[in-house]
């Protein structure tokens, strides 16, 4: 039966744990098999431009021994040119993969529900599993552990918010999340991981002060205030998130020896400073680097076999 990583509510917290072993292990330059893709055939249907996303799958394929295509916006202008349903039951008779970058979440799940090939969400506007999995490991490679700690984010409750926060509380990490009024996350993922943290320790925290969410913490999270599909309202974001920069004052709540991480690309001078980002404490070159260990550790899972 074949599985699909749309979002972390698709993994167990065991599942996750033995992902970042088997990152780890291809960190390391010790893959379970030679070449555990060969013969096989991963897509990149994007919607949307990419750095770290469309070069991290072309390189890990390629290095797991597979084929990689691209498929950008023109190529086949998903739901507009063909119905989406038509699209995944095509490409399901040609790839062994297929990882989408789209700007509806509904679309993903549209993919998944017709093909019969995995589908991996490398993006959409609920969530981005790909990169909460790279965070987290890269979190566990710099502490040596993952429980207990906290993750203190500041900024849009958005995808990338979302996926944190299902990660974090399957591995028992607390989380705080400050957001200006009405750019929370969504209710119902909450919610859902505040059910979860029940039952690994976890706490969850969402509130409106920057100051709150990062006394004590561990790491302290930051992502863009305007992301791609937003640009019309850049003014106005810019104003309402006046206040969340982290900087030089905000971080000395944090924990003496916290880490700074950004999905990136980031907006120096927006919503952090040059003097963190590219401080001592940073380490969004190494998260950037993981994202290429921790999605092979994926296409192992879904396509390859590790023993």
């Amino acid at each position: 039966m074949k599985r699909d990583l749309l979002s972390l509510q698709d993994l167990t917290g065991s599942e996750i744990d033995d992902l970042l072993k088997l990152t780890n292990q291809l960190k390391q330059g010790n893959s379970p098999l030679s070449s555990p893709l060969k013969g096989k055939t991963v897509a990149l249907l994007f919607q949307k431009p990419s750095n770290r996303t469309r070069v991290s799958f072309e390189v890990g394929t390629i290095q797991l021994g597979g084929n990689c295509l691209y498929l950008g916006p023109d190529e086949i202008n998903l739901g507009v040119r063909e119905s989406i349903a038509d699209v995944a039951k095509t490409l399901s008779r040609y790839l062994s993969a297929l990882v989408a970058r789209t700007y509806t979440h509904e679309d993903i799940l549209e993919l998944a529900r017709h093909a019969s090939i995995p589908i991996i969400n490398g993006l959409s506007d609920l969530h981005h599993p790909c990169q909460a999995l790279a965070d987290i490991f890269s979190i566990k490679e710099k502490f040596g552990r993952l429980k207990g700690l906290t993750l203190g984010y500041i900024g849009d409750g958005n995808n990338v918010c979302h996926s944190l926060l299902q990660g974090c509380a399957k591995v028992g990490m607390h989380m705080h999340i400050a957001t200006p009024p009405k750019y929370e996350p969504q209710s119902a993922i909450v919610r859902s991981a505040k059910e979860i943290a029940q039952k690994t320790g976890a706490k969850i925290l969402t509130t409106h002060s920057p100051q709150d969410a990062v006394q004590n913490a561990d790491i302290i999270y930051a992502d863009v205030w305007v992301s791609m599909g937003q640009e019309k309202e850049t003014k106005k974001r810019l104003k309402d998130f006046k206040g969340y920069q982290i900087n030089a004052g905000l971080v000395k709540q944090a924990s003496k020896d916290y880490v700074f991480m950004h999905c990136l690309p980031a907006h120096r001078g927006q919503e952090v400073t040059a003097e963190i980002i590219d401080g001592p404490h940073s380490i969004v070159f190494d998260q950037a680097e993981n994202r290429l260990h921790t999605q092979k550790a994926i296409l192992i899972t879904l396509l390859g076999s590790k023993s």
